[in-house]
């Protein structure tokens, strides 16, 4: 199957997660990092979700699924141990929806994911072999460390600057695509962050006349 790659914006918007053990846990983890307002139904939760819960951080229905669960919701996740009551979710629910491990009952897919704060790349085999994209995720996880998070806060302020202080619309646009050269991002991997800004810092202002 050819999946269209997508990033959601998730803030404020309803998810709902059917099941309370592990494998929910760590879809409710990623859900609330993203900003969703999320409801989770299960008998029990781990104890990690009873803290959230307590900290009023995820909402909770203590039983089963029941019809109607599913209503206004943007996303939702099926993670019980009941192949029946998961396919019973996906085709009740009104957008989207994710089977734990079932593909055909899903129409979109979690991908492996690497996060380096702004940077984030995501990894998917079409749900070919989970455990290649989760090789391929380790492989990517040691190419970019925590620098390139780093790199990519601070050019967020100097694209600003370069916007303002370069006036040459050629030299401006050169000097930004220069920011994400191969030489540049050798020397964050070789010399580290510090040696990358006061590089970028110097030919900001040689450009700029500041």
């Amino acid at each position: 199957m050819n999946y269209y790659p997508a990033f959601l914006d998730l803030r404020g918007k309803k998810a709902v997660v059917v099941g309370g053990g592990r494998i929910a846990e760590r879809k409710v983890i990623s859900l609330m990092k993203a900003g969703a307002e999320v409801t989770v139904i299960s008998p029990s939760l781990t104890s990690r979700l009873s803290r959230a819960k307590y900290d009023k951080r995820i909402s909770h229905l203590s039983r089963g699924y029941r019809k109607g669960d599913l209503r206004g919701s943007f996303l939702v996740i099926a993670a019980t141990d009941s192949e029946a009551i998961n396919s019973r979710i996906a085709r009740e629910a009104p957008a989207l929806v994710n089977v734990v491990d079932v593909p055909s009952e899903c129409n979109f897919i979690a991908p492996s994911v690497v996060k380096r704060g702004p940077l984030i790349l995501a990894i998917s085999t079409g749900g070919a072999s989970p455990a290649v994209a989760k090789t391929l995720r380790k492989e990517l996880e040691g190419a970019y460390g925590p620098e390139i998070s780093g790199y990519l806060r601070f050019l967020r302020q100097v694209r600003v600057k370069a916007l303002a202080g370069i006036g040459q619309k050629e030299k401006r646009e050169a000097f930004l695509k220069g920011l994400s050269s191969g030489k540049m991002l050798n020397l964050l991997r070789t010399r580290g962050l510090k040696a990358a800004k006061e590089d970028v810092r110097k030919k900001l202002r040689m450009l700029s006349g500041k």
